[in-house]
């Protein structure tokens, strides 16, 4: 893999009280190509999931017109733009160096991703999904299509400011290394966004789940009978829940068994992770605790959000 891309931020800072509005020459914009079977589908959803706006397979004649247009569709509320290129076109060339000549006119600073993939692999690639080379309609040969696209390519290739080899990668690794250049907007954490979600064993498991967690083990308000009829969101049910023993120490040395683990799963490349907490009926136990580590995770710097699934039928 080749890293040419220079030290330098992708995605502004979030907006400040008082700073003028973000435009379109605050938004990072990215274009993306390389060979067919590359990549590029994969890398324009990273992009999306890193907030991008995205499109793809735009022609460079218009993607000026797209960036121009970019104020009056408020593209400016995304943290960039994000286009896969369509190099097909036979005056792609000269459409690309006007492009750029727009871009520097107007500017705009854009960053050019290249994909590629050794022959070998691209052929493998081919004969797995069975779609043909966009080439091979001009009555070529995988081999020749495959040849004939890398010699047209060569010149945007020198231009590119980062090059990615992803012939030994996986869906992962390609992942990681487009989140390493353009990682999440400070406002959402350190890259892998955390769902929580409360809920009661008595009316299911949610489906969508990565970790299930079992806190039926914790001492339960439901067997008081003042505080029954209060949730996990009061500070009541809090207290019983985890300021004493066996919550006390349960919540601290959870709560530093998922800081150990979540960097694990960001460094694999996930992009989102769901934790499941359950108690029996989902509204005393379950909500407690995951309001306990929306807190602490939010301190810690991730992105968390939170659902309390069962709260209202417990």
């Amino acid at each position: 893999m080749h890293s040419t891309l220079p030290e330098q931020t992708s995605v502004q800072e979030p907006e400040q009280p008082g700073q003028p509005p973000r435009g379109i020459h605050d938004v990072s914009l990215v274009m993306i190509t390389g060979q067919s079977g590359a990549g590029k589908s994969t890398v324009l959803n990273v992009f999306e999931d890193l907030g991008f706006f995205c499109v793809d397979g735009l022609p460079a004649g218009l993607a000026g017109q797209l960036v121009t247009l970019a104020e009056e569709m408020k593209l400016d509320r995304y943290p960039g733009v994000a286009l896969g290129l369509d190099v097909r076109l036979p005056d792609f060339a000269l459409q690309w160096e006007n492009f750029v000549q727009e871009m520097d006119q107007a500017g705009i600073s854009l960053k050019l991703v290249f994909l590629e993939a050794r022959d070998a692999v691209l052929i493998r690639r081919y004969a797995t999904t069975r779609r043909p080379h966009p080439l091979e309609a001009q009555g070529m040969g995988l081999d020749q299509a495959i040849f004939q696209e890398r010699v047209m390519l060569e010149g945007l290739r020198n231009h590119a400011d980062l090059v990615v080899d992803t012939s030994d990668f996986s869906i992962h690794d390609l992942r990681r290394v487009i989140q390493e250049k353009w990682p999440l907007e400070k406002e959402t954490g350190e890259g892998m966004r955390i769902h929580l979600i409360s809920f009661g064993f008595k009316y299911g498991v949610p489906l969508e789940a990565d970790l299930v967690f079992d806190l039926r083990f914790l001492p339960n308000p439901y067997f008081d009978p003042e505080l029954r009829p209060l949730s996990g969101l009061d500070e009541s049910i809090a207290r019983y829940v985890l300021q004493h023993d066996p919550g006390k120490a349960f919540i601290d040395r959870f709560e530093d068994f998922l800081r150990y683990l979540l960097p694990l799963y960001a460094a694999e490349g996930r992009y989102r992770l769901t934790l499941a907490l359950g108690c029996t009926g989902g509204r005393h136990r379950s909500v407690a605790v995951s309001q306990a580590l929306l807190t602490s995770l939010q301190a810690t710097g991730f992105a968390v959000t939170i659902e309390h699934r069962h709260l209202d039928l417990g």
